[in-house]
Formats: structure tokens, sequence, C-alpha cells
């Protein structure tokens, strides 16, 4: 998530009550990358305008 102020941000408190839908584990947000982060599955689920998109088919793979 780049620092445009017209771009909207992610809630912290929905961050709060966010889990990954596949571990049920925390996630960790990567605001660079606009992503959460689940470690427990290696997965990145992409923030699209400040929504995040909260689909296993939709995640990125985490590699080493």
């Amino acid at each position: 998530m780049d620092d445009d102020p017209t771009t909207p941000k992610l809630d912290f408190k929905l961050l709060e009550l966010l889990v990954c839908p596949l571990t049920k584990s925390n996630l960790d947000l990567d605001e660079q990358a606009g992503e959460l982060i689940s470690k427990k599955a290696s997965l990145a689920y992409p923030i699209r305008d400040g929504i995040p998109i909260m689909l296993v088919s939709e995640a990125r793979k985490l590699t080493d």
C-alpha cells in the first residue's frame, strides 16, 4: 500500500479480527506489499482498494 492519501487503508480493527481462512492463524500486515501474510500457511492475501481478499485461490504462495 503506497503513501498516496487517496489510497484506502486497511482498518487496523479489522486486522485484529481477520485470520487465515486455511489455518485460522493470525495474519501479519505487509503495508509495503499491500498483503496480509499467513506464516503458518505460507500465503500472502492481497489487499485491493483497502479490502483484504481472503480467498485461498487469490493468495500468493510465499517462498523461502
